[in-house]
Protein backbone atom coordinates (compact mmCIF):
# COMPACT_ATOMS: atom_id res chain seq x y z
CA UNK A 1 0.00 0.00 0.00
CA UNK A 2 2.64 2.47 1.04
CA UNK A 3 4.26 1.58 -2.32
CA UNK A 4 1.81 2.43 -4.22
CA UNK A 5 1.47 5.69 -2.58
CA UNK A 6 4.63 6.49 -3.05
CA UNK A 7 4.18 5.27 -6.72
CA UNK A 8 0.64 7.70 -7.48
CA UNK A 9 2.60 10.27 -5.78
CA UNK A 10 5.23 10.78 -7.90
CA UNK A 11 2.68 10.36 -10.75
CA UNK A 12 1.18 13.71 -9.48
CA UNK A 13 4.36 15.16 -8.91
CA UNK A 14 4.88 14.57 -12.82
CA UNK A 15 1.54 15.71 -13.55
CA UNK A 16 2.73 19.09 -12.18
CA UNK A 17 5.83 19.14 -13.46
CA UNK A 18 4.07 18.87 -17.16
CA UNK A 19 1.46 21.38 -16.50
CA UNK A 20 4.20 24.19 -15.19
CA UNK A 21 6.86 23.15 -17.14
CA UNK A 22 8.76 22.81 -14.03
CA UNK A 23 9.39 20.80 -10.98
CA UNK A 24 6.74 20.34 -7.83
CA UNK A 25 9.12 22.25 -5.54
CA UNK A 26 7.38 23.89 -2.62
CA UNK A 27 4.43 21.82 -3.01
CA UNK A 28 5.36 19.69 -0.13
CA UNK A 29 7.03 20.82 3.11
CA UNK A 30 11.16 19.59 3.90
CA UNK A 31 9.95 16.28 5.27
CA UNK A 32 7.78 15.50 2.33
CA UNK A 33 4.51 14.47 4.97
CA UNK A 34 3.31 18.41 5.23
CA UNK A 35 1.88 20.51 2.81
CA UNK A 36 1.79 23.35 1.43
CA UNK A 37 -1.35 25.00 0.51
CA UNK A 38 -1.56 27.33 -2.58
CA UNK A 39 -4.28 29.38 -2.13
CA UNK A 40 -6.12 30.45 -5.34
CA UNK A 41 -4.25 28.65 -7.69
CA UNK A 42 -6.15 26.18 -9.44
CA UNK A 43 -3.67 22.79 -11.00
CA UNK A 44 -1.81 23.46 -7.69
CA UNK A 45 -4.50 23.17 -5.40
CA UNK A 46 -5.95 20.39 -7.16
CA UNK A 47 -2.41 18.27 -7.29
CA UNK A 48 -1.48 19.61 -3.94
CA UNK A 49 -4.59 17.70 -2.67
CA UNK A 50 -3.90 14.47 -4.39
CA UNK A 51 -0.75 14.25 -3.29
CA UNK A 52 -1.21 15.29 0.76
CA UNK A 53 -3.98 12.54 0.77
CA UNK A 54 -1.99 9.92 -0.57
CA UNK A 55 0.67 10.79 1.37
CA UNK A 56 -1.40 11.48 4.40
CA UNK A 57 -0.82 14.69 5.17
CA UNK A 58 -2.86 17.74 4.49
CA UNK A 59 -4.95 20.59 6.51
CA UNK A 60 -5.91 23.41 5.49
CA UNK A 61 -4.39 26.49 4.89
CA UNK A 62 -2.78 28.44 7.42
CA UNK A 63 -1.88 32.13 6.99
CA UNK A 64 1.55 33.50 7.91
CA UNK A 65 2.17 35.00 10.85
CA UNK A 66 0.52 38.59 9.84
CA UNK A 67 3.27 41.53 10.32
CA UNK A 68 2.25 44.84 11.61
CA UNK A 69 1.71 47.57 9.03
CA UNK A 70 4.75 48.75 7.02
CA UNK A 71 6.18 52.00 7.86
CA UNK A 72 9.29 51.56 6.06
CA UNK A 73 11.43 52.70 9.38
CA UNK A 74 14.81 52.99 8.35
CA UNK A 75 14.45 53.91 4.78
CA UNK A 76 14.58 57.20 3.30
CA UNK A 77 13.90 58.74 -0.16
CA UNK A 78 17.51 59.88 -1.54
CA UNK A 79 19.70 57.47 0.36
CA UNK A 80 22.42 57.32 -2.20
CA UNK A 81 22.54 61.00 -2.35
CA UNK A 82 23.57 61.94 0.58
CA UNK A 83 27.52 63.07 1.18
CA UNK A 84 26.86 62.51 4.51
CA UNK A 85 27.06 58.70 4.14
CA UNK A 86 30.19 57.92 2.44
CA UNK A 87 29.58 54.42 2.59
CA UNK A 88 26.42 54.39 0.60
CA UNK A 89 27.22 57.69 -1.30
CA UNK A 90 26.40 57.51 -4.94
CA UNK A 91 24.64 60.01 -6.29
CA UNK A 92 24.31 58.47 -9.67
CA UNK A 93 22.65 55.04 -8.50
CA UNK A 94 18.92 55.43 -8.78
CA UNK A 95 19.53 57.34 -12.55
CA UNK A 96 21.74 53.25 -13.22
CA UNK A 97 18.70 51.66 -12.70
CA UNK A 98 16.46 53.74 -14.75
CA UNK A 99 18.53 53.54 -17.66
CA UNK A 100 18.44 49.29 -17.31
CA UNK A 101 14.94 49.41 -17.18
CA UNK A 102 14.08 51.83 -20.24
CA UNK A 103 16.89 49.87 -22.53
CA UNK A 104 14.89 46.72 -21.50
CA UNK A 105 11.38 48.31 -22.26
CA UNK A 106 12.31 50.34 -25.41
CA UNK A 107 15.33 48.54 -27.21
CA UNK A 108 15.46 44.86 -25.86
CA UNK A 109 12.09 42.83 -24.96
CA UNK A 110 9.08 45.14 -24.96
CA UNK A 111 5.87 46.70 -22.30
CA UNK A 112 5.76 42.98 -21.13
CA UNK A 113 9.17 43.01 -19.25
CA UNK A 114 8.30 46.25 -17.28
CA UNK A 115 4.61 44.29 -15.89
CA UNK A 116 7.32 41.28 -15.01
CA UNK A 117 9.16 43.83 -12.75
CA UNK A 118 6.20 45.47 -11.04
CA UNK A 119 5.02 41.71 -10.68
CA UNK A 120 8.64 40.25 -9.13
CA UNK A 121 8.54 43.23 -6.98
CA UNK A 122 5.01 41.83 -5.57
CA UNK A 123 6.29 38.42 -5.28
CA UNK A 124 8.87 39.49 -3.79
CA UNK A 125 7.53 41.66 -1.22
CA UNK A 126 4.94 39.85 -0.25
CA UNK A 127 7.37 36.24 0.92
CA UNK A 128 10.02 37.29 3.58
CA UNK A 129 9.54 41.12 2.98
CA UNK A 130 11.20 43.33 0.35
CA UNK A 131 14.89 42.27 0.85
CA UNK A 132 15.33 40.43 -2.76
CA UNK A 133 15.01 37.00 -2.25
CA UNK A 134 12.91 36.13 -4.76
CA UNK A 135 16.18 36.69 -6.82
CA UNK A 136 18.23 33.82 -5.10
CA UNK A 137 19.03 30.69 -6.83
CA UNK A 138 20.93 28.85 -4.24
CA UNK A 139 21.44 29.15 -0.46
CA UNK A 140 22.53 27.34 2.48
CA UNK A 141 19.22 26.13 4.14
CA UNK A 142 17.04 25.27 1.25
CA UNK A 143 19.70 24.63 -1.67
CA UNK A 144 18.20 25.19 -5.13
CA UNK A 145 14.62 25.14 -3.45
CA UNK A 146 14.41 28.54 -3.80
CA UNK A 147 11.45 30.82 -3.96
CA UNK A 148 11.88 31.25 -7.71
CA UNK A 149 11.66 27.22 -8.31
CA UNK A 150 8.03 27.38 -5.43
CA UNK A 151 5.30 26.83 -7.80
CA UNK A 152 3.37 30.37 -8.69
CA UNK A 153 7.09 31.64 -9.65
CA UNK A 154 8.48 28.79 -11.64
CA UNK A 155 8.72 29.38 -15.55
CA UNK A 156 6.68 32.67 -14.96
CA UNK A 157 8.56 35.49 -13.44
CA UNK A 158 10.27 37.61 -15.68
CA UNK A 159 13.34 40.79 -15.31
CA UNK A 160 15.90 38.93 -13.38
CA UNK A 161 18.22 39.50 -16.40
CA UNK A 162 17.60 43.36 -15.96
CA UNK A 163 17.73 43.22 -12.23
CA UNK A 164 21.29 41.91 -12.99
CA UNK A 165 22.09 45.21 -15.66
CA UNK A 166 20.94 47.16 -13.47
CA UNK A 167 23.20 45.86 -10.58
CA UNK A 168 26.05 45.72 -12.86
CA UNK A 169 25.16 49.40 -13.54
CA UNK A 170 25.10 50.63 -10.46
CA UNK A 171 28.50 49.17 -9.68
CA UNK A 172 30.05 51.21 -12.41
CA UNK A 173 27.95 54.01 -11.67
CA UNK A 174 29.31 53.89 -8.02
CA UNK A 175 32.78 53.76 -9.11
CA UNK A 176 33.43 49.84 -8.48
CA UNK A 177 32.08 49.84 -5.49
CA UNK A 178 29.09 47.02 -3.98
CA UNK A 179 27.33 49.76 -2.48
CA UNK A 180 23.64 49.68 -3.77
CA UNK A 181 21.35 46.20 -2.72
CA UNK A 182 19.56 44.33 -4.52
CA UNK A 183 16.36 44.99 -3.08
CA UNK A 184 16.50 48.44 -3.48
CA UNK A 185 17.11 47.87 -6.94
CA UNK A 186 14.19 45.68 -7.77
CA UNK A 187 12.52 48.49 -5.96
CA UNK A 188 13.82 51.12 -8.06
CA UNK A 189 12.69 48.72 -11.38
CA UNK A 190 9.72 48.57 -10.71
CA UNK A 191 9.02 52.35 -9.44
CA UNK A 192 10.86 52.97 -13.20
CA UNK A 193 8.86 50.82 -14.75
CA UNK A 194 4.98 51.94 -13.27
CA UNK A 195 6.27 55.61 -14.10
CA UNK A 196 7.40 54.13 -17.89
CA UNK A 197 4.34 51.97 -18.46
CA UNK A 198 1.80 55.01 -17.11
CA UNK A 199 3.64 57.26 -19.74
CA UNK A 200 4.81 59.57 -16.75
CA UNK A 201 1.61 59.81 -14.72
CA UNK A 202 3.15 57.42 -12.12
CA UNK A 203 5.99 59.11 -11.04
CA UNK A 204 7.21 58.69 -7.37
CA UNK A 205 10.33 58.99 -5.25
CA UNK A 206 11.35 55.42 -4.11
CA UNK A 207 12.59 55.26 -0.13
CA UNK A 208 15.87 52.95 -0.10
CA UNK A 209 18.07 51.70 2.51
CA UNK A 210 17.36 48.21 1.89
CA UNK A 211 19.46 45.46 2.32
CA UNK A 212 19.63 41.80 0.94
CA UNK A 213 18.15 38.88 2.85
CA UNK A 214 20.61 35.54 3.00
CA UNK A 215 17.54 32.63 2.67
CA UNK A 216 14.92 32.23 0.34
CA UNK A 217 12.36 28.15 0.59
CA UNK A 218 10.08 28.01 -2.22
CA UNK A 219 7.50 26.53 0.02
CA UNK A 220 6.91 29.99 1.37
CA UNK A 221 5.19 31.10 -1.75
CA UNK A 222 2.24 29.79 -0.35
CA UNK A 223 1.85 33.03 0.90
CA UNK A 224 1.44 34.27 -2.56
CA UNK A 225 -2.16 34.70 -3.94
CA UNK A 226 -3.76 33.15 -6.87
CA UNK A 227 -6.21 33.92 -9.81
CA UNK A 228 -9.02 31.82 -8.13
CA UNK A 229 -8.88 33.84 -4.63
CA UNK A 230 -11.76 35.21 -3.34
CA UNK A 231 -12.19 38.36 -1.68
CA UNK A 232 -11.92 37.08 1.74
CA UNK A 233 -8.88 34.84 0.67
CA UNK A 234 -7.42 37.99 -1.12
CA UNK A 235 -7.97 39.98 1.94
CA UNK A 236 -6.73 37.52 4.61
CA UNK A 237 -2.85 37.56 2.71
CA UNK A 238 -2.99 40.72 1.85
CA UNK A 239 -3.77 41.99 6.42
CA UNK A 240 -1.19 38.88 6.60
CA UNK A 241 1.64 41.26 5.07
CA UNK A 242 0.25 44.76 6.70
CA UNK A 243 -1.68 45.59 3.76
CA UNK A 244 -5.68 46.61 4.00
CA UNK A 245 -8.39 46.12 1.41
CA UNK A 246 -7.55 49.44 -0.02
CA UNK A 247 -4.29 48.56 -0.62
CA UNK A 248 -5.59 45.17 -2.37
CA UNK A 249 -7.68 47.08 -4.71
CA UNK A 250 -5.33 49.65 -5.58
CA UNK A 251 -2.44 47.16 -6.31
CA UNK A 252 -4.60 44.91 -8.02
CA UNK A 253 -4.49 47.72 -10.86
CA UNK A 254 -1.10 46.47 -12.27
CA UNK A 255 -3.32 43.81 -13.96
CA UNK A 256 -3.70 46.80 -16.39
CA UNK A 257 -0.72 45.48 -17.93
CA UNK A 258 1.04 42.13 -18.71
CA UNK A 259 -0.09 38.65 -20.28
CA UNK A 260 -1.70 35.73 -18.22
CA UNK A 261 -1.73 31.94 -19.13
CA UNK A 262 -5.06 31.02 -20.73
CA UNK A 263 -4.34 28.13 -18.05
CA UNK A 264 -5.61 30.07 -14.85
CA UNK A 265 -9.11 31.61 -16.49
CA UNK A 266 -10.40 29.40 -19.03
CA UNK A 267 -12.65 27.77 -16.61
CA UNK A 268 -14.53 30.56 -16.43
CA UNK A 269 -15.35 31.88 -19.36
CA UNK A 270 -18.37 31.33 -18.94
CA UNK A 271 -18.84 34.46 -16.11
CA UNK A 272 -17.43 36.43 -18.67
CA UNK A 273 -18.98 39.00 -21.44
CA UNK A 274 -19.79 36.23 -23.67
CA UNK A 275 -17.78 37.88 -27.62
CA UNK A 276 -15.04 39.02 -24.84
CA UNK A 277 -14.99 35.06 -23.79
CA UNK A 278 -15.23 33.63 -27.57
CA UNK A 279 -12.03 35.88 -28.43
CA UNK A 280 -10.02 34.43 -25.55
CA UNK A 281 -11.03 30.89 -26.09
CA UNK A 282 -10.05 31.38 -29.62
CA UNK A 283 -6.50 32.89 -28.57
CA UNK A 284 -6.10 29.80 -26.66
CA UNK A 285 -6.77 27.41 -28.70
CA UNK A 286 -9.39 26.08 -26.57
CA UNK A 287 -6.23 25.69 -23.53
CA UNK A 288 -4.59 22.60 -25.91
CA UNK A 289 -1.63 24.70 -24.45
CA UNK A 290 -1.27 25.98 -21.00
CA UNK A 291 1.99 27.93 -21.49
CA UNK A 292 -0.52 30.47 -24.29
CA UNK A 293 -0.70 33.71 -23.01
CA UNK A 294 -2.94 36.90 -24.02
CA UNK A 295 -3.36 40.42 -22.60
CA UNK A 296 -4.88 41.02 -19.20
CA UNK A 297 -6.48 43.97 -20.41
CA UNK A 298 -7.92 43.86 -23.73
CA UNK A 299 -7.99 47.74 -24.44
CA UNK A 300 -5.09 49.53 -23.20
CA UNK A 301 -2.89 46.60 -23.14
CA UNK A 302 0.69 47.93 -22.86
CA UNK A 303 -0.39 50.86 -20.33
CA UNK A 304 -0.54 50.86 -16.53
CA UNK A 305 -4.10 52.88 -16.29
CA UNK A 306 -7.04 52.47 -14.70
CA UNK A 307 -9.07 50.77 -17.23
CA UNK A 308 -9.06 47.34 -15.18
CA UNK A 309 -11.21 48.69 -13.19
CA UNK A 310 -13.27 49.87 -16.05
CA UNK A 311 -12.97 46.00 -17.13
CA UNK A 312 -14.61 44.62 -14.06
CA UNK A 313 -15.97 42.03 -13.85
CA UNK A 314 -17.18 41.36 -17.28
CA UNK A 315 -13.75 41.86 -18.84
CA UNK A 316 -11.21 40.72 -16.70
CA UNK A 317 -9.23 37.18 -16.32
CA UNK A 318 -9.08 35.97 -13.17
CA UNK A 319 -11.85 35.11 -10.53
CA UNK A 320 -9.96 37.28 -8.04
CA UNK A 321 -9.95 40.10 -10.36
CA UNK A 322 -13.89 39.72 -10.71
CA UNK A 323 -14.08 39.31 -6.80
CA UNK A 324 -13.72 43.37 -6.45
CA UNK A 325 -16.99 43.77 -7.92
CA UNK A 326 -18.31 42.78 -4.27
CA UNK A 327 -20.37 45.32 -2.55
CA UNK A 328 -17.16 45.49 -0.07
CA UNK A 329 -15.10 46.73 -3.04
CA UNK A 330 -16.78 48.05 -5.18
CA UNK A 331 -17.25 51.82 -4.31
CA UNK A 332 -13.49 51.76 -4.38
CA UNK A 333 -13.61 50.34 -7.92
CA UNK A 334 -15.92 52.88 -9.51
CA UNK A 335 -13.93 55.74 -7.72
CA UNK A 336 -10.98 54.08 -9.28
CA UNK A 337 -12.76 54.15 -12.80
CA UNK A 338 -13.98 57.10 -12.94
CA UNK A 339 -10.96 59.35 -11.57
CA UNK A 340 -7.47 58.48 -13.01
CA UNK A 341 -5.58 60.96 -10.89
CA UNK A 342 -6.95 59.61 -7.97
CA UNK A 343 -6.32 55.80 -8.57
CA UNK A 344 -2.22 56.94 -10.30
CA UNK A 345 -1.55 58.74 -6.67
CA UNK A 346 -3.43 55.58 -4.42
CA UNK A 347 -1.00 53.25 -6.72
CA UNK A 348 2.43 54.91 -6.09
CA UNK A 349 1.40 55.30 -2.00
CA UNK A 350 0.42 51.33 -2.45
CA UNK A 351 3.84 50.28 -3.72
CA UNK A 352 6.08 52.12 -1.68
CA UNK A 353 4.04 50.94 1.27
CA UNK A 354 4.62 47.17 -0.22
CA UNK A 355 8.05 48.14 -0.41
CA UNK A 356 8.38 48.82 3.21
CA UNK A 357 7.34 45.16 3.91
CA UNK A 358 9.84 43.62 6.42
CA UNK A 359 12.91 45.48 5.14
CA UNK A 360 16.20 44.78 6.66
CA UNK A 361 17.97 47.63 7.57
CA UNK A 362 20.73 46.36 10.08
CA UNK A 363 23.70 44.36 8.68
CA UNK A 364 23.88 40.82 10.08
CA UNK A 365 24.03 37.68 9.38
CA UNK A 366 20.45 37.32 7.94
CA UNK A 367 21.33 40.83 5.81
CA UNK A 368 24.06 41.96 3.24
CA UNK A 369 24.45 43.78 0.42
CA UNK A 370 25.26 41.30 -2.32
CA UNK A 371 27.70 41.30 -4.49
CA UNK A 372 25.71 39.33 -7.04
CA UNK A 373 21.98 38.87 -7.12
CA UNK A 374 21.08 35.58 -7.37
CA UNK A 375 23.40 34.43 -4.50
CA UNK A 376 24.60 35.55 -0.96
CA UNK A 377 28.04 36.79 -0.57
CA UNK A 378 30.52 34.12 0.76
Amino acid sequence: MAANRKLAAAAAVALLALLLAGPSAGLLGPSGSNCSVYVGWPVLSIVRSLICGLLGGGGSYTPPISRDVPTGYGLSVGYYNNPNNAASYCPDAEAAVRQAVHDAIFYQQGPGIGAGLIRLFFHDAFVRGADASVLLKTTAKAGSNTEMEGPPNKGSLRGFEVIDAAKSATKNACGGRNVVSCADILAFAARDASDILSNGRISFPMPAGRLDGRESFASETNQLPGPDSTLSQLQQMFTAQGLDTTDMVTLSGAHSVGRARCLFFTGRLSAMDPGYAQRLNAACGGNSNPDVRVNQDSVTADVLDNQYYKNIDKFVLFASDAALNSSQTIGQVQANAADAGKWERDFAAAMVKMGSIGVKTSPGMDAEIRKICSQVNA
